[in-house]
């Protein structure tokens, strides 16, 4: 099998507010909204990088599945507001100048901009819902 055709699309991230996450996303960190469609009572909205036009990044209510329980759907949410789930982490060229951006928007500062063994420079942020992201700059 042949699996060099493969490329990322979407990954998904737990949001509690729709409205918040959007105004973060777009406002705050300079994302293009992809779609904002409401079907079946819930709300398909996919964020994504204009450097990037085929990845997005889904801004979906913690347990969104149909097939979830709703105690399932409940410690989802409270792992959510404790800040438990998995985040995502972009590249920037300026991770400095991004940390300001975000540091100015009231968002909670989780690491400072700091050189790491490996190679980058990086800072770390919890989103208005508390998913962790973390920002890159490659080394020279």
């Amino acid at each position: 099998m042949d699996t060099t055709d493969l490329k990322l699309k979407q990954c998904f991230l737990a949001v509690d507010d729709h409205d918040k996450a959007l105004y973060f996303y777009v406002e705050v960190l300079g994302l293009e909204i992809r779609n904002d469609v409401s079907y079946a009572g819930m709300r398909w909205l996919t964020v994504g990088s204009p450097l990037q036009p085929d990845v997005e990044v889904v801004l979906e209510p913690p347990g969104a599945s149909p097939d979830i329980s709703e105690a399932d759907r409940d410690a989802l949410a409270r792992l959510l507001a404790k800040g438990l789930l998995r985040g995502v982490i972009f590249t920037t060229e300026n991770c400095d100048a991004l940390h300001a951006r975000v540091r100015e928007a009231g968002v909670e500062v989780l690491q400072e901009p700091m050189d790491q063994p490996y190679g980058v420079r990086d800072c770390a942020f919890r989103d208005p819902a508390g998913n962790l992201l973390r920002f890159m700059e490659r080394s020279a």
